[in-house]
């Protein structure tokens, strides 16, 4: 049986980098080797990618510490020839010839469509929503605007220029529409890099300036105190979703530290709440999936706001974190099916997508 040879694309000149190497190893693992010839593809901080055995030693570790890839392997690039896709090594040789590609690529350049892009122009199969989807998951306003058109609960927000807009103008929106305690956001990252809680005004210069330093559109979001729940998409057009899982931090809120580097959080899956509860987050989650115009997997976080019991979208990630303390395999294997199964799925879903794309006509003869 001939072998699909999968690029796993990873790493990347995002702030996400470390998690995306720790993602990259854990989807290499799941991959039945009998099944997939596996080549790793990184992209150093530089934005330069390199192939080779040689990256194998930096996703071994990244099993026990977060990982910067160093300069291994042959430099790259993507053949951008739908005949024909492709590696080719710039210093010369045979091209790589590639099935599909699996970017376990988180936030900036990545998560955003502009990988997402060049795949579409190398007429390659690959998982994950495309360049829209990517794009619009990714934008944390634009998210916000689309859930709202179309009848999901979001939080209250704004949007700031990060280097436009000066702290006094941006303190009186909050104080008009959000009010302190609050969030300041990258509008474009996620991991929680970049992200101070606000508690007042005196020091949100020092978190405009924090968040600006990843991206020029700034989100700030109300407080809701409320449980932090996850639900797991997985499909195409008719989207599955997993059983929701719940996180409690150890920390004032699930940071950077709480997610990757502390080991205080507890995670409770399924989630302990009212079965109707549960079955309208699963509801929503799928809908958010279709209003952003997503494909492949997904990840949609909600918080269940105490007082009154309701459920608010935070957000959607549309390649979210697989690592080992990540909650999108775990939730899946909680709903029964194994992370290999899901890996397996994602690739078929790849292929589905492409397949469909390839049906559609792209040159028009008119008629003489």
């Amino acid at each position: 049986m001939t072998r699909e040879r999968v690029a796993v694309v990873f790493g990347g000149r995002s702030g996400e980098h470390e998690i995306s190497v720790r993602s990259a190893r854990a989807i290499v693992a799941a991959l039945d080797p009998a099944k997939y010839d596996v080549v790793l593809v990184g992209i150093d901080k530089q934005g330069r990618w390199r192939t080779g055995a040689e990256l194998a030693s930096a996703l071994e570790r990244a099993g026990r510490e977060l990982v910067t890839l160093p300069p291994l392997g042959a430099e790259v690039t993507l053949v951008v020839d739908p005949t024909a896709p492709g590696l080719l090594p710039l210093a010369g040789g045979a091209r790589i010839p590639i099935d599909v590609a699996f970017p376990i690529l988180h936030g900036t350049f990545g998560e955003d469509g502009a990988v997402q892009g060049l795949f579409e122009m190398a007429g390659l199969p690959y998982v994950g929503a495309g360049v829209l989807g990517s794009a619009a998951g990714m934008d944390k306003g634009t998210t916000k605007a689309l859930l709202r058109q179309a009848g999901i609960p979001v939080c209250k927000w704004i949007v700031v220029h990060g280097g436009g807009d000066s702290t006094t103008v941006v303190r009186e929106r909050i104080e008009e529409h959000l009010g302190f305690p609050c969030f300041v956001k990258p509008a474009n990252l996620g991991s929680s890099v970049g992200i101070s809680k606000v508690h007042e005004a005196s020091e949100l210069d020092a978190a405009l300036r924090e968040a600006a330093c990843y991206d020029s559109s700034l989100i700030i979001e109300e407080t809701i105190d409320g449980r932090e729940l996850e639900c797991a998409v997985l499909g195409n057009d008719r989207p599955e979703t997993s059983v929701l899982g719940e996180l409690i931090p150890s920390r004032e809120w699930y940071d950077y530290e709480d997610k990757y580097v502390g080991t205080g959080t507890r995670v409770v899956i399924p989630a302990e709440i009212d079965p109707a509860l549960a079955a309208q987050a699963r509801r929503l989650a799928a809908a958010v999936f279709r209003a952003v115009g997503c494909s492949g997997l997904a990840r949609v976080d909600f918080f269940l706001q105490r007082e009154t019991n309701r459920l608010y979208v935070n957000e959607i990630n549309t390649m979210p974190g697989c690592t080992p303390s990540s909650m999108f395999p775990k939730m899946w294997e909680a709903t029964g099916i194994p992370f290999g199964t899901v890996v397996e799925r994602l690739l078929a879903l790849a292929r589905e997508r492409h397949a469909e794309r390839a049906r559609r006509r792209y040159s028009f003869s008119p008629a003489s």
